[in-house]
C-alpha cells in the first residue's frame, strides 16, 4: 500500500492565517472538508463570482496569489458563511487576514482608500461619520429628504431634547491624542497618498 506523504509546508499559509491575532483560536480552517455550505449561504456568492469555498481551498492548496486576487474584496462580512460551517470555519475571517496581507504588501491600499474619509471624520469630529464623497449616493438613493435631514439634524436633535451629537472639543482632542500614538494617523495619511496617486491618474 503507498503512503500519501503531505508536504510538511503545504499548510503554511493556512498556519499563517490561525496564528494571526483576527482568528479565533477554534478557527477550523485545517478542518474544511470543503462541503460548500458557506457559498450556499454567500450573499456575495449569489451576486458577485465570490466563493468562500474556493477561497479556503486555494489557502489550502498555500495559493498566494490570492493576496493579489481582487475576488478578496468581494465579501461582505456579514459572518453568514461562519453561522453554517460544521467545522466552526470562518472564510469572513480568512479573508480578512488576506485582506490585510494585501494591504501590507501594498497592493491593497488602492481598495480602501475610498474610505479614508471615514478615517478623517473620526480625527474631525471625534466620531465616525458619512462623509461628503457619499452624499450624492445617498441623495439619489434616498432623495432630496436625506440631505435636508441631514442638513437639519442638530435643531432636530435640539427640538426632540437628545443634545447635540457633536463631541466637546477637549473629547476630541483626546480622541485625536489615541489616533495618534496608535499609529491610526500614520495609516491613515498612506491611504490618502493611495487616493490621491488614484485620483491624478
Amino acid at each position: 500500500m503507498n503512503t500519501l506523504k503531505i508536504d510538511e509546508n503545504s499548510f503554511e499559509l493556512a498556519e499563517d492565517i490561525i496564528k494571526d491575532l483576527k482568528a479565533p483560536e477554534d478557527l477550523g480552517i485545517l478542518k474544511c472538508i470543503q462541503c460548500g455550505m458557506c457559498t450556499s449561504v454567500c450573499p456575495a456568492a449569489r451576486h458577485t463570482d465570490y466563493d468562500p469555498r474556493e477561497l479556503v481551498k486555494r489557502v489550502l492548496d498555500k495559493d498566494e496569489t490570492l493576496i493579489t486576487d481582487d475576488i478578496i474584496w468581494n465579501c461582505f462580512y456579514c459572518y453568514t458563511c461562519q453561522s453554517v460551517c460544521p467545522v466552526s470555519n470562518s472564510p469572513s475571517v480568512v479573508n480578512q487576514v488576506l485582506r490585510q496581507k494585501a494591504i501590507d504588501n501594498g497592493r491593497g491600499k488602492p481598495k480602501v482608500a475610498p474610505f479614508s474619509a471615514y478615517g478623517e471624520s473620526f480625527i474631525e469630529f471625534g466620531l465616525g461619520a458619512i462623509p461628503s464623497n457619499f452624499f450624492d449616493d445617498l441623495i439619489n438613493d434616498f432623495g432630496k429628504e436625506w440631505l435636508e435631514l441631514k442638513i437639519n439634524l442638530e435643531d432636530i436633535r435640539e427640538d426632540l431634547n437628545l443634545g447635540s451629537m457633536f463631541l466637546p472639543e477637549k473629547d476630541i482632542k483626546d480622541i485625536n491624542n489615541i489616533l495618534e500614538k496608535t499609529g491610526f494617523k500614520n495609516r491613515l495619511n498612506e491611504l490618502r497618498r493611495c487616493r490621491d496617486e488614484k485620483n491624478t491618474r
